[in-house]
Order: C-alpha cells, then structure tokens, then sequence
C-alpha cells in the first residue's frame, strides 16, 4: 500500500472541509476572508493533515486536540456516532473566545477511528464590545461568552447564540462549522471503504513519521546553536518585552522564552496554542521544502514558556488580542533569531493584524463587523518586499468594499497602497495600506493594534518600515488615536486607517 497515496487523500479532505465551511458560511469573515482552518486527527489527537488555512489556528490544534481530548476524557464525555464538541475556551481550543471550535469522531463498525476538526472565526461571541475583542478587558470574562467543551446538541446552540449580538449570522457561521465536519467525515468514511482500516492507520504513521525525518534533515544543515533576540509589544503605557534564546540542533529545536515579561492584565496575553503557532509557523517558513505539516513536523519543536508569563498566561487573564497581535510579535521574535544564521529570513513585516472592530444598531437589529488589514511584507536578501498583504500569523484575504457595504451600514473613501511607508535599503520593505471609511448611523468602533510606536525592523542595515496610524474625523476635527482603543462614532464621522510598511534588507 502507497502511504501517500492516503496520505495526500487525507489532506485533501481537509482541503474539501474548508471549501464546506466557506461556501456555507454567512458572515463575510468566514464566507470572504476565509478566517477559518480545518484539520484531520488520529484516535489519539496527532494532527494528520489540516488545509493550508490560517497559520495562527494550524499550529494550535497540536495544543488544542490534546487538550480538548484530556478534558473529555476527565469529564467522562463521549462522543457517540453523528455528535460534535463545542468550545471555544482558549485554555483549552487554544486560541481565543472567537475561535469557535468544532470537534467531531469518526467511528468505522461502532470503534472510534479518528476525529475531525475545524475552528472559525465568530465575529461577536457576546461581551461588551462589538466585535468581542475587548480593548479594555482586564480578565477573559469581559472578553465574551466561554464555551466549556460541550456536546453540541439543538439546546447548546440556542443558548450559544442568545448570548451573540447577532444571533442570525453566528447561526449560518456555526452551521457552516458542523457541515465542514460532516462532510470531513464522509469522506474519511470513503476511504474507510476502499481500504482497510489498519492500512489506512500504518499510512497515517508513516506520513507522521516521513514528515518528522524530513523537518530533521532539514533543519540538519542550519549551524547548531544558541541565537537571541527580542522584540517589543505596545501596553497601555509601556512596552512589552518578547525575550528568546532559540536553539538549534540536529534533533530538534528548542524555544526558550524565559526572560519573557509576565503575564498582563490587558488582553495581550498569549495562550500557549498561540505561542506554539507561532514558534511552529517561523520555523516552517524558513525551512525551504515541501514537507507535511502535520505532527512529525510539528514533534520536532519544543517550548520552554514559565507558567503565569505573557506567552503561557494563568486563567483568567485576557487572551483576545494575544491571538492576534502577540502571536504576529513572537514570530517577528523568532524570525530575528533565525536571521543570525539564514540570510533568506526578511526584514520584519508589518507586525499587526490591524484588528477593527465595528457595531451597532440598523433597522433594529445589532450588526458586528471584524476584518484584519494587510501591511507591507519585509524587503528579503534577492528582493523588495511585497506591499498591501497579509503576512505571517494571517493569512485571510480582504473583505471587498463592494461586500461591506451592502451588508453594513459604511461607506469605504479610501482603498490604496501606503507609498513611501516601507523601509529603504537594497531592497525596500513593502508599503502598507491605507483604507478608510464613514460610518452612516452611531457606530461603535474598537481597534487592537500594535507598531504605532515601535516600528517594524530592518535587517543588515536597512531602515525600519514606518508605524501605524488612525486617525478619526467628527465634527471636522481630526483627531490621532493610540493602537488600542474603542470609541463612539457618530454618523458620518470618518475613520483613517493606515498600516506599517516592512522593513528595508541591507545597505543602499
């Protein structure tokens, strides 16, 4: 039996999952940026195959599975044949409250045989703010609605969806979620139908461990070693340290963020799905081959991350913006150490998923919006960096003007390239963006950044890309507001958003 065969088989239904969840969703997050990821496990939680979606969720089934699969064993839960799990505690799925999770088993002739699993982007699971990613949280209860691993049976999802503040759309989302695994598990149950159980089990190990041999010989020609770095977040009035010492060996490679600052009490903290995602996507990154991502690769990574710090936070610190802003600093983090040994790592990126959130009241009923906007791309040693793109920890696409503004009530004034905004060098960094828009009623806006005081770092001498700006405009006065933030918007009132360039790589 050709293991690759199945092997591949098995990543295309997590490819065919992801299709599933985005033709059926009704959000624009989802159904327009893809903010979602799917993934196969075995009966013990390995990550066999998952799509090529968001690298900030990939990374975090690994912690995830294990997780979710220890408290169900704790709990006594069991999934029976037709049941899925629901959560979306990020001390547990691994990410945060709006990365709702769906967990289903795949059973052949009444025994367990493997699980399948996706998680999406909700764009309001309850809280204060639309949007749910809370600038001022100081604890995950003000983050939004904790969904402990549950059954999700008719009831369940009534009681989730009364708590989001449009009860309609998370409805289509979460639907969409279950109908992605159903169809995961048609086709696992296809394959059960063509092969033979214990082939297709040995196929999976030996992906597993063909994936694992590969990342090590790769990682075989890079200079064993110890390399440093650090890089900075933005808190509220101080800066937050991102301390490394990485080291490198043939068998493995060890991140050890122990000179990390401590865990905060504003939601930058970073549950250690997160902190893995990103250590896991960097070192993927750098390593320049076609390889499975999957658990073999996945083995070779170790953490060192002190309980209680930043990167491995105590519940119930607040985790929301950790997701999305410190995942994007520790792979700048671990990107600057790799970049001691190989000149093909590029100048930083712009380091923010430049989160807006938007909300309010229209034809009496709540609306909330979310996207992320893209930035420049680090200049590399052969080349400029690419400008207006997602880059790093995201990787979902715009949300079309056109898309926005027959659902919500905006209306977009600017949509372009931030010129001038990458750093120089021999290669210049890429240019960010520059999108703005009114608001047509009372609005309510909240904003987590990050780069508008330290800017993105250029490598080998080349400057760093410019920082982030939002200005709002009322009343005819234009006023700067700070990375993080949430404000009342009245009608008409404009908002300018403009995101860092990347990094410039080696002298002019």
């Amino acid at each position: 039996m050709n293991w690759e065969i199945i092997g591949k088989a098995t990543q295309f239904i997590a490819e065919e999952m992801g299709i599933s969840l985005k033709r059926s969703a009704l959000s624009p997050n989802i159904r327009e940026r893809m903010d979602h990821s799917c993934a196969v496990l075995d009966e013990e939680g390995r990550i066999v195959a998952q799509a090529e979606h968001i690298p900030v969720h990939l990374g975090s089934f690994k912690i995830g599975a294990k997780n979710i699969i220890d408290y169900m064993n704790e709990n006594n839960i069991i999934l029976k044949d037709n049941e899925m799990l629901v959560t979306n505690d990020p001390y547990i799925s691994g990410t945060h409250l709006n990365d709702v999770t769906f967990m289903a088993p795949v059973y052949n002739k009444n025994k367990l045989f493997c699980y399948v699993i996706n998680k999406a982007h909700n764009v309001d699971v309850g809280g204060p703010v639309f949007g749910s990613l809370n600038p001022g949280a100081v604890n995950i209860y003000q983050e939004g609605m904790i969904i402990p691993p549950v059954r999700g049976s008719g009831d369940i999802i009534k009681f989730i969806i009364s708590n989001f503040k449009d009860p309609d759309t998370a409805l289509g989302d979460l639907n969409a979620q279950m109908a992605a695994n159903r169809t995961g598990i048609k086709r696992i149950k296809e394959i059960l139908y063509k092969y033979n159980e214990n082939d297709i089990k040995n196929s999976w190990d030996e992906l597993i461990y063909h994936s694992r041999e590969l990342s090590l010989n790769a990682i075989s020609k890079w200079p064993s070693g110890e390399y440093e770095s650090e890089d900075f977040l933005e808190g509220n009035d101080d800066l937050i340290k991102l301390k490394l010492k990485l080291f490198i060996n043939k068998n493995g490679i060890k991140a050890d963020f122990s000179g990390t600052n401590k865990q905060v009490n504003y939601p930058l903290n970073a549950v250690l799905g997160v902190t893995f995602s990103s250590v896991s996507f960097s070192i993927r990154s750098a390593i320049n081959q076609e390889i499975p991502t999957n658990d073999g690769f996945y083995s070779i990574i170790d953490l060192m991350v002190p309980k209680g710090s930043l990167l491995n936070p105590e519940r119930p610190h607040p985790v929301s913006g950790g997701n999305v802003e410190t995942t994007q600093r520790v792979a700048d983090t671990v990107l600057l150490a790799m970049s001691r040994f190989l000149k093909e790592i590029p100048a930083a990126s712009s380091g923010t998923m430049m989160n807006i959130m938007l909300g309010g009241e229209n034809n009496g009923k709540y609306w909330s919006y979310y996207e992320t906007i893209g930035g420049g791309n680090g200049a590399r040693f052969n080349s400029n960096g690419e400008s207006g793109i997602h880059s790093n920890m995201t990787n979902t696409l715009n949300t079309p003007i056109e898309i926005a503004e027959r659902e919500y009530p905006v209306f977009f004034t600017a949509y372009k390239l931030r010129r001038g905004s990458g750093g120089s060098g021999h290669y210049n960094g890429g240019d960010g963006i520059i999108r703005s828009f009114y608001v047509k009623n009372q609005t309510y806006i909240s904003v987590i950044a990050d780069r508008f005081k330290v800017k993105p770092w250029g490598l080998h001498g080349g400057s760093p890309g410019k920082n982030g700006i939002i200005y709002i405009i009322s009343s005819g006065r234009k006023k700067r507001m700070p990375g993080k933030f949430s404000f009342k918007l009245k009608a008409n009132d404009e908002v300018i958003i403009k995101t860092p360039g990347g990094g410039g790589y080696g002298n002019r």
